[in-house]
C-alpha cells in the first residue's frame, strides 16, 4: 500500500467504525445488511470465493439453495462486522445474556485443571463476542491476530480486542514461545485455526478436498501438558452459541510430525462436522481449498 492509500483505508474504518456505534442499532443492522445485499449483487471475488467454499461444503445442493446459503453467509459476515464496531459499547448484561453454550461444562473442566487450555475455533459466527463473554467472567483469553495494513488499523484493531480484556500478539512476531508460556501458567489461549497457506500449513482433508490449516494448536498441545479442545461460535436470533468438542488427546510416544499432522486432522474433523450443521455461520470469504504440498 502507499501512504495515500494506507490513509484512506485507515480514514474509512475509523469513520465506519464511530458512525456504526452511534446509528441506532436497527439502523446500523439495517445498513450492513444493505451493504451485504449490493455485495452479493456484484458478486465480487470474496462472494465467489464464498460461493465455492459452500459447494464444497454441501455439493448436493441446488442451485437456488446454494444461493440461498451464500446470501445467508454473506449476512453472517455483515453482522459480525456490525457486531465488532459496536461491541465495545454493550453492557455486561447484554454480553452475559446473547451467549448460549453447548458442552460448557467441558471447557469449564479444562480451565479448572490448571494445566492450560487451547480452543482451536474456525471464522464462525462472532469469536470477539464469545472471547468478551468469558473475559467479563474471570477468564482470560489470550491470542494472536494477522497483521493487517495499514498499521494504525492493525493497532486499533489491537486495542479494542484488549479493552476487552483479551491479551493479543502479533502473529508476525515469534509467539510460540510466548503461547507455550501462558499454557504453563494453566491460561487460556484461543486460536482460530482453519486457514494457514503457507509452507508450514498442515495438509488435511476438508470436506473431501486438501486443505492447509496451522500446526500451531497440535504443536502447543504436544509441546504443554494443556487440554486441547475446540469451539464452534454460531449466530443465534438474540446473539451467538458456543459448542465445545473434544479433549483432543497427544499421543507422546508417536513422532512430532506424525503427531502434528493426525491432531490437525481431527481438528479439521469436527470443524467440519459443526459447519456441516450451521454452514451459514462459517463465513469464510477466502481461498481454503488447496493442492496439496509437493
Amino acid at each position: 500500500m502507499t501512504a495515500i492509500q494506507d490513509f484512506l483505508t485507515y480514514f474509512v474504518y475509523s469513520a465506519l467504525w464511530r458512525l456504526v456505534r452511534f446509528l441506532p442499532e436497527k439502523t446500523a443492522y439495517s445498513l450492513f445488511e444493505r451493504v451485504g445485499r449490493r455485495a452479493y449483487r456484484k458478486n465480487g471475488k470474496r462472494i465467489v470465493r464464498l460461493r465455492e467454499n459452500y459447494k464444497q461444503v454441501h455439493p448436493s445442493l441446488s442451485h437456488s439453495e446454494l444461493e440461498a446459503l451464500v446470501r445467508d453467509g454473506i449476512s453472517s459476515a455483515m453482522r459480525y462486522w456490525c457486531d465488532t464496531f459496536r461491541i465495545s459499547d454493550w453492557s455486561q448484561e447484554r454480553v452475559a445474556t446473547t451467549v448460549t453454550t453447548e458442552n460448557n461444562e467441558l471447557f469449564l473442566n479444562s480451565v479448572q485443571s490448571g494445566k492450560g487450555v487451547i480452543i482451536a475455533l474456525p471464522h464462525a459466527g462472532n469469536w470477539d463476542h464469545a472471547g468478551l463473554y468469558y473475559c467479563s467472567q474471570g477468564i482470560k483469553v489470550h491470542t494472536v491476530a494477522e497483521h493487517l495494513r495499514p498499521e494504525r488499523l492493525f493497532r486499533k484493531f489491537l486495542a479494542h480486542r484488549e479493552r476487552m480484556g483479551m491479551t493479543v500478539l502479533d502473529l508476525e512476531e515469534k509467539v510460540t514461545e510466548q503461547l507455550m508460556s501462558f499454557l504453563r501458567e494453566g491460561k487460556l489461549v484461543a486460536l482460530v485455526a482453519d486457514r494457514d497457506l503457507s509452507r508450514s500449513g498442515v495438509d488435511v482433508e476438508f470436506f473431501g478436498a486438501n486443505a492447509r490449516m496451522p500446526a500451531g494448536p497440535a504443536l502447543l498441545a504436544l509441546k504443554t501438558d494443556a487440554n486441547l479442545i475446540t469451539a464452534y461460535v454460531s449466530f443465534t436470533n438474540s446473539g451467538i452459541n458456543i459448542k465445545f468438542s473434544g479433549p483432543f488427546l497427544v499421543r507422546r510416544d508417536q513422532s512430532d510430525s506424525d503427531e502434528i499432522q493426525r491432531i490437525t486432522q481431527e481438528l479439521a474433523n469436527q470443524f467440519a462436522a459443526d459447519i456441516a450443521k450451521d454452514p451459514s455461520s462459517w463465513h469464510m470469504q477466502q481461498r481454503i481449498f488447496v493442492e496439496r504440498k509437493s
